[in-house]
């Protein structure tokens, strides 16, 4: 064997192994918060970026092999901005034979038009797209919308309303939307960024750049990226404990009085605690 084929070798061997454990990782997340059920048609939105690639490639091959029936079907908003290529997805999901709908909905020109110059849009352009796909969804009867966010997204997000929004507040992987009309499921909610970076990669998927809000610089949500992944190469597994933790809380040592009811607590020396009883086993 020859060092290229030993090469390639190794490099089919890894993708195997990143390839099956993403979809561990993702089969974990569903059956964990039962998100997607037989009979569910579920919007998979597709923005044309890494993460939502790999999100409907992953549940493509669950769907084949999964003891459940589900439908999915691929939706791009097409924001209209400047440059984009509407060409791609439509391309690429008929190559792949995945049903589709591009629905066009031009919010660049209204955050354009509302937010300053050289502020930040992605706050109004999220919430515009958030709106627009929940209300395509119901037209379409979809029962669950998948958006890519990841493992790393959602810890970034806890940080970001930690330190800007007074808030320990993250992303949940599965999500009623405030007027109760739609369920919104994130699959790659247990997924590392750099594992979805790898695999886009070697599946070579044709990544579209965000020109409205990825070309901006100073970001917030950048600079706790960075310190993320600084706090990851000096302390390894640190990201992991974190991510576990918002599975793990106990509301009583926190101090939200609308989450657990500090005002009702009071002593109760009359009941037989733990002390009492080893004084008891004692006096014997």
């Amino acid at each position: 064997m020859t060092t290229a084929q030993k090469a390639a070798k190794k490099d089919r061997t890894e993708f195997n192994k990143l390839q099956k454990r993403l979809r561990r990782e993702v089969g974990r997340a569903i059956e964990t918060y039962n998100m997607i059920s037989s009979g569910d048609k579920v919007m998979v939105c597709l923005s044309g970026g890494k993460d939502s690639y790999t999100m409907l490639d992953v549940l493509l091959n669950l769907q084949a092999h999964a003891p459940v029936d589900f439908e999915l079907l691929a939706v791009n908003l097409d924001q209209k901005q400047p440059g984009f290529p509407e060409h791609v997805l439509p391309e690429y999901l008929d190559g792949i034979g995945v049903p589709y709908h591009i629905l066009e909905k031009d919010t660049y020109s209204i955050v354009k038009e509302v937010v300053p110059e050289g502020k930040t849009t992605c706050g109004l352009c999220s919430r515009l797209r958030r709106g627009s796909l929940y209300g395509f969804a119901e037209r379409i009867g979809a029962t669950r919308i998948a958006l890519g966010h990841h493992r790393d997204d959602i810890v970034e997000t806890l940080f970001l309303n930690l330190f800007h929004g007074g808030k320990l507040k993250a992303m949940p992987p599965k999500l009623l939307s405030d007027d109760g009309r739609n369920v919104v499921i994130r699959p790659l909610a247990f997924c590392r960024e750099r594992d979805i970076e790898r695999y886009a990669a070697y599946k070579a998927f044709p990544i579209i750049p965000c020109n409205l809000c990825g070309s901006q610089d100073n970001l917030q949500r950048k600079v706790i990226k960075e310190m993320l992944r600084s706090w990851d190469r000096q302390h390894p597994g640190r990201i992991e404990s974190i991510f576990a933790a918002l599975g793990n809380v106990a509301p009583s040592h926190l101090a939200d009085p609308q989450l657990f009811d500090f005002a009702s607590l009071e002593m109760d020396r009359d009941s037989l605690g733990s002390d009492s009883g080893l004084l008891r086993l004692l006096s014997v």
